[in-house]
């Protein structure tokens, strides 16, 4: 067994009600003055509001233009924004792109050169400012894991900042935080996390911590999106989704992901489809590729899925598994090919090019890649 190591948030709060202990918290990071760094959408939901209800004792900022897929401009606006206070400590109240935000802003220093230069893994040598983060969708994962994405205009492509100084000081995951969270982005986000899940698992990084962790947020992910999908108040589906995003980021914050979130980087920076949309259009196909490079993973997953594969073979399994994430993300309104996302046949060829210089996540996928191997993804996603 190679040898692994753990990260995560330094700590998490989890629970209905959990927001609560956002005072206390704020209190104990000795924090006087916070910013709060959240989008329009949890704003107009009153969702911040379950959040600076609590606030009263704290003369405190918001920043509210984050948006879906944000790029480097946002972080520099918002750093500007935050400089020019008396603040000294972050708040992230939103998705992921929320959270991928707040975490740049808390280790960004103009003294660091352009915010490009940070794109990479380890560039990142310190941070002084204390960041608590409170999702408000079931998927990132991004409150537990030492990544944020940015959307890289100029080369079309998303990328990563990668280091251990991104890890937020306090997660507080409370399911009430979602309650308001909109059908599509519940349905994306809750089979973005799922990919984490299976990706962390199939990893070549993988772990006995990773593994068990993957495993639990599959069986409570794959039962309560429907759930939390069609019925958005259902507090006990929330409160599973929210606890199951929560296992996945800290499974593939420390396991990796794979070919799913490399080939679905492009999509997201070229054309601006959602993350989570992005994922999960890919995700069947790719575990098609990957089935036979790691077959007997599939039986696990399938029973934490729930499906009736007792005594049956491991390829019985992968293909259960494959037809339950067509189905799933046919119950929850995924759109099935990148054909109904107006996405032209032609930009595959470049999609390919894109996706296979994603070498920090392709290194973790089960099996490898060629540039004619993506290609054929995509047309088969197509």
């Amino acid at each position: 067994m190679q040898i692994s190591h753990f990260k995560s948030a330094h700590k998490i709060i989890t629970g209905y009600g959990a927001v609560s202990q956002i005072k206390e918290q704020i209190t104990h990071l000795g924090i006087s003055q916070p910013f709060i760094i959240t989008d329009q959408g949890v704003v107009q939901s009153g969702t911040l509001k379950t959040v600076t209800k609590f606030l009263s004792d704290f003369k405190f900022g918001i920043y509210d233009k984050v948006k879906p897929e944000p790029e480097p401009d946002v972080v520099l606006d918002c750093k500007h924004q935050f400089s020019s206070g008396d603040y000294d400590g972050i708040i992230a109240v939103g998705g992921g792109s929320v959270i991928d935000i707040a975490k740049c802003v808390a280790v960004y220093d103009e003294k660091l050169g352009p915010l490009e230069n940070l794109f990479g893994e380890n560039t990142i040598t310190a941070r002084s400012i204390p960041l608590i983060a409170l999702p408000t969708t079931a998927g990132t994962g991004s409150e537990v894991t030492n990544i944020a994405i940015l959307s890289d205009t100029s080369a079309q492509v998303k990328k990563g900042i990668v280091s251990d100084f991104l890890l937020p000081d306090i997660a507080i995951i409370a399911p009430e935080m979602t309650i308001y969270c909109p059908p599509s982005v519940t349905a994306a986000s809750g089979v973005d996390a799922l990919v984490h899940a299976i990706e962390a698992y199939l990893s070549n990084f993988s772990s006995p911590i990773t593994d068990a962790l993957a495993i639990k947020a599959m069986e409570l992910i794959s039962l309560a999106l429907p759930k939390a999908y069609c019925k958005p108040d259902n507090m006990q589906a929330r409160e599973d989704m929210s606890t199951g995003s929560l296992l996945a980021g800290m499974a593939f914050g420390n396991a990796g992901v794979g070919a799913v979130h490399a080939l679905a980087y492009p999509l997201g920076g070229r054309f601006h489809i959602s993350h989570g949309v992005s994922n999960a259009l890919l995700l069947p196909h790719v575990m098609e590729y990957n089935k036979v490079a790691c077959l007997e993973k599939f039986t696990p997953i399938a029973k934490a899925f729930g499906l009736p594969i007792e005594q049956k073979s491991h390829q019985y399994s992968a293909d259960c598994v494959i037809e339950f994430l067509h189905q799933l993300c046919h119950d929850v309104n995924i759109p099935r090919s990148l054909q109904k996302l107006d996405i032209p046949q032609d930009a595959i060829p470049e999609l390919a090019r894109e996706a296979i210089k994603v070498e920090r996540l392709l290194r973790n996928n089960p099996r490898k890649l060629t540039l004619v191997e993506i290609e054929s993804i995509y047309q088969a996603a197509y």
